[in-house]
C-alpha cells in the first residue's frame, strides 16, 4: 500500500500554516511552524516570491491532500464523486473527505492525528454500527455509530487522545461519548463548520482547466 513518508513538519512549513499532522505537538510552542515560519530547504527564507494562478491552485490542492492524508489518485476519485453529487463541488469534496472513517475517528478523538487514527482503523480497532471496518477510506453516513473495540479502548495512547480531544471539544456534526469511546456521525459538516483557511474553490478551478 502506497504511503507518503515525508516529514510531517516539513509539510506544514511548506504550506505556511499548521496542518495538525503531529497531534499534540501542534498545540505547543514546539511546533515547527512557530519556530521556523518559512518554507523548508535552502531557498525557504527567500521572500517576495509570487505564485502564478496555477501555482496557487496546485498549492491549495497539495495542502488539502496533506491535511486529510490522501494520495493523488484517491483525491482525484473523491473529487470526481463530489462532482456527481448535488450542490457545490468544492463543499461536497470537503464533506466526503471529512466523512472518511479515518477522519471521523480522528475527529472523535480515537487518535492524536489522522495518521494514528488511520492506523487504528487498519489494525481492526474501529467498529461501524457494531461491525468491524478496517478500510480508512470507508465513507461514514449520517446516523452511523462509530466506536473503538474493547481492545483498542484499553490502549494508553487512545485514552490520552480521547482526553485531549474532549478537553478541546468535539465538532458540532458529531455526538461523542469520550468515556465509552463511542460516537454518532450526525451529519456531513456545513462549509461554515470547516477551517476557513481552506480554499476549495481553487481546487475546483484546477481540475476545470
Amino acid at each position: 500500500m502506497a504511503r507518503n513518508l515525508d516529514a510531517k513538519c516539513r509539510k506544514c512549513r511548506r504550506e505556511g500554516e499548521k496542518l495538525f499532522l503531529k497531534g499534540e505537538k501542534c498545540f505547543t510552542d514546539k511546533c515547527s511552524v512557530e519556530r521556523r515560519a518559512y518554507a523548508p530547504g535552502q531557498h525557504g527564507q527567500k521572500s517576495g516570491q509570487r505564485l502564478s494562478g496555477y501555482g496557487q491552485q496546485l498549492r491549495e490542492k497539495q495542502k488539502i491532500r496533506r491535511i486529510y492524508g490522501v494520495l493523488e489518485r484517491q483525491f482525484r476519485r473523491t473529487f470526481a464523486e463530489a462532482g456527481q453529487r448535488k450542490g457545490q463541488t468544492g463543499e461536497n469534496l470537503l464533506q466526503l473527505l471529512e466523512g472518511r472513517l479515518d477522519s471521523v475517528a480522528y475527529r472523535m478523538g480515537f487518535g492524536i492525528s489522522r495518521a494514528e487514527s488511520r492506523q487504528i482503523v487498519r489494525h481492526n480497532g474501529v467498529l461501524v454500527n457494531s461491525k468491524r471496518v478496517n478500510i480508512p477510506s470507508y465513507l461514514v453516513r449520517p446516523g452511523d455509530v462509530v466506536e473503538l473495540t474493547e481492545a483498542a479502548r484499553g490502549h494508553l495512547r487512545t485514552k490520552a487522545a480521547l482526553a485531549a480531544a474532549e478537553s478541546r471539544g468535539f465538532p458540532e456534526w458529531l455526538e461523542v461519548d469520550a468515556k465509552a469511546a463511542k460516537g454518532i456521525f450526525k451529519a456531513y459538516p456545513g462549509r461554515e463548520e470547516l477551517p476557513p483557511t481552506i480554499n476549495e474553490g481553487l481546487v475546483v478551478e484546477l481540475y476545470s482547466r
